[in-house]
């Protein structure tokens, strides 16, 4: 009956909206959504770049050879005594000569690669952070050579210690110029131990 009554009802638009402007669902505001700004990724950056094209590769692996021609008088036991290290030795005996020919080439090239290279911001950060590593292995070279100087057997342990001694040097040069040049070539950074730090600390 009561069904009958509301169809039958005539429901105007006066009356329907009089009934919605009394509707307490107005009366609730309705919800923000409120959407986050998405934040912006913060992708790490490398402060230095240390990326190299073939130019800057063939540079640095080049500079390696300037602290293994300035020890070479270290390997006179080790070159002697094995073959292969002759064999791998021989190819450089014309560039060591032109090396060793003057007293102050050295210096010279120590000076040129400090000042032109390692100083010089035209060049990368790679060639410069080699370039300064190869500079500083070939200032420590300054400790052995004291060391001769100042104590140098003719025979017995003394002469056998200095032997070991000078024969370790040149190992190390030895495979500082290998693994050095063979990164540099490859694109690769390499860091010789005892001395990287120290390249880092010059090039900014």
């Amino acid at each position: 009956m009561a069904i009958t009554h509301l169809l039958s009802t005539n429901i105007t638009p006066s009356l329907f909206t009089s009934q919605l402007k009394h509707s307490p669902f107005l009366l609730l505001k309705p919800k923000r959504t409120l959407i986050c700004p998405k934040r912006p990724t913060i992708r790490a950056q490398s402060k230095n770049n240390d990326s190299a094209d073939g130019p800057d590769r063939l540079i640095s692996a080049i500079t390696y050879f300037y602290p293994f021609f300035d020890g070479i008088q270290y390997g006179k036991y080790v070159i002697t005594q094995f073959a292969p290290i002759q064999t791998l030795i021989q190819p450089l005996v014309p560039a060591i000569r032109v090396f060793k020919s003057f007293p102050l080439n050295g210096l010279l090239i120590f000076f040129t690669l400090y000042f032109v290279v390692v100083r010089n911001n035209n060049f990368s950060r790679y060639v410069r952070f080699n370039t300064m590593q190869a500079i500083v292995l070939d200032v420590l070279l300054i400790f052995p050579d004291l060391l001769e100087r100042s104590f140098n057997p003719k025979d017995g342990l003394g002469l056998d210690l200095m032997m070991s001694f000078d024969s370790t040097v040149f190992l190390f040069l030895l495979v500082s110029l290998v693994y050095g040049s063979s990164c540099c070539l490859l694109g690769q950074l390499p860091r010789l131990p005892i001395v990287a730090e120290a390249a880092d600390r010059q090039v900014l």
